[in-house]
């Protein structure tokens, strides 16, 4: 990853313009290839980002005050982000490896087991592909497919907050670049779902399960969910 804190200002050409006036601003550029632009203050999430496949073409500017300007352009739809920089005041990069992504407790391993074990718990139709299905940035919980045999990926926690619909939405992103797979929806299920993160999940078009634990174990030892 790359950590660039610059004064600069930011200008989006794409379906729609954006512009972001001169100013003080933190550069992430990460090794999938993800560029995105923050402020101090709007916790994680960036003012304008440009995620991969793109490119950074880095080139002296000199006009009005400028040194530099770099253009970030997406490799399919030919979007850019363009970077006028006035001065560079930190540029480093670190190698951050593999992420060995977030880990589950006992609860969270459980419900993972219990459902894949118990797959139509979903629906009538459901078949299990494989718990822990690998992809480049760690193993999705379960993989199934639904009753018209498509594709679901299914991302299990105890207590769903913002953070697990974003890991579930980077697992679609890379599942659906599988032929073989795509088209992928998701569904995030957890034993209590917070109010933001199933916003944020249905604005990204996955669906919110809220499993009961109990129930779940009561098809473990007696044969029935209710």
């Amino acid at each position: 990853m790359r950590l660039v804190i610059a004064r600069c200002s930011v200008d989006y050409a794409g379906k729609l313009t954006a512009h972001l006036p001169m100013a003080p601003r933190l550069i992430l550029i990460k090794a999938d290839g993800s560029v995105s632009i923050h402020a101090d203050d709007r916790a994680y999430k960036p003012l304008n980002w440009m995620n991969p496949p793109c490119s950074l073409r880095e080139e002296s500017y000199e006009e009005n005050g400028a040194v530099a300007r770099w253009t970030v352009t997406h490799g399919k739809s030919g979007e850019r982000l363009i970077l006028t920089i006035e001065e560079i005041v930190h540029d480093t990069s670190h190698e951050l490896g593999i992420d060995p992504g977030l880990q589950k407790d006992g609860v969270e391993a459980h419900l993972q087991e219990l459902l894949a074990e118990h797959i139509t718990t979903l629906g009538d139709g459901y078949t299990l592909i494989r718990r822990e299905f690998p992809t480049a940035i760690g193993p999705v919980d379960i993989l199934c497919r639904d009753s018209d045999s498509a594709t679901v990926a299914i991302e299990i926690k105890r207590r769903g907050e913002i953070d697990g619909v974003e890991q579930l939405t980077r697992y679609l992103e890379l599942l659906n670049r599988d032929p073989h797979l795509a088209p992928v929806r998701g569904v995030f299920a957890a034993q209590e779902i917070k109010p933001q993160a199933r916003v944020l999940a249905t604005d990204r078009g996955i669906d919110c399960v809220t499993l009961d634990y109990d129930a779940l174990r009561g098809i473990e030892h007696e044969g029935t969910l209710f």
